[in-house]
């Protein structure tokens, strides 16, 4: 799984290959629907006091030629000298591997895609000895992808079009998309579905998409009743949250009714995590004249010891 916004750009190809197809479509070059695809080392440093490293590279072995190597680079800027790196990148894994070589520059925004597309010319004196014409998938090529059943067919490609997308006012659209998707993928194969709910979370960052994607999220059953480390996190967590509101609102109350709450009591009360007991002290809030009457003859909370109860 992807760590960074970064590596989401470039690591779904690797992760996910099926995403090549369809990409490939939308750039005009043809690919045909078997080919193998294996991840190859992506360290291309001749003299280690200088490292150079391409962000991901797969070897793809078509089913109607030959195979060549496909070196892909997340761009969330332009970067200057870094089109010097891609001619360096592409010389020599064709030197390395002997096969022809391919560089796919992903990018977040049209300026950028933009610039990615070169082509970048090597050479003095009027003569050219090398140009690199990268291939670019961003906001103007990527597609906007709404509908919940083409989502469905291709959740790979609709991930990097939302990434592609982040900043602009159509995302929210695609994550809509892709939330619903993701529910009714649940059903039949939440790994599936865990990969992408993660991705997306992860990858998003800090743009305004990301904060449309927790809302989605926040409203689809997730994983229900699953029992799933995400769904056990969410749900301790929501229960944590009405305890502190209940512990908070039985203070609230004593305070403005006067009555004086010991340190000791202020914490049996908000330590409390259960919402049952919380709810009767809040009930004996109401009517009692010291703190202390929130405790009387409180019933046995399971599992503990006597001091808590």
């Amino acid at each position: 799984m992807v760590t960074s916004a970064h590596e989401g750009m470039h690591r779904i190809f690797q992760e996910r290959p099926e995403i090549l197809g369809p990409v490939f479509g939308v750039l005009d070059v043809p690919l045909p629907a078997k080919a193998t695809v294996d991840a190859v080392t992506t360290d291309v440093t001749e003299t280690r006091p200088l490292e150079r490293r391409v962000d991901t590279v797969l070897r793809v072995g078509p089913s109607d030629g030959e195979d060549f190597l496909l070196a892909i680079e997340a761009q969330s800027k332009r970067v200057p000298g870094k089109e010097a790196s891609w001619g360096y990148y592409i010389a020599y894994l064709q030197a390395k591997y002997g096969l022809p070589v391919l560089l796919l520059v992903v990018c977040q925004d049209r300026a950028t895609a933009k610039w990615a597309a070169g082509p970048f010319d090597c050479g003095a004196r009027g003569w050219t000895a090398q140009r690199t014409y990268p291939l670019v998938a961003g906001p103007d090529n990527l597609p906007v992808i709404t509908d919940v059943r083409t989502v469905s067919k291709n959740l790979a490609l609709a991930a990097l079009s939302a990434l592609a997308h982040a900043r602009s006012a159509e995302c929210g659209a695609i994550l809509e998309a892709i939330g619903s998707a993701l529910q009714e993928l649940q059903e039949t194969d939440p790994e599936t579905a865990g990969y992408f709910f993660e991705f997306l979370e992860i990858n998003l960052g800090n743009t305004p998409a990301a904060e449309d994607w927790k809302g989605i999220m926040s409203f689809v059953s997730y994983f229900p009743g699953r029992g799933t480390v995400r769904e056990t996190a969410y749900l301790e967590g929501k229960a944590e949250g009405q305890a502190e509101d209940r512990a908070s609102l039985i203070l609230r109350v004593l305070e403005k009714r006067g009555i004086p709450v010991p340190e000791a009591t202020r914490e049996r009360i908000t330590s409390c995590a259960d919402l049952d007991i919380l709810a009767l002290w809040f009930d004996r809030s109401l009517a009692a004249t010291a703190a202390e009457d929130l405790f009387a003859e409180d019933p046995e909370v399971p599992g503990a010891g006597p001091e808590q109860a």
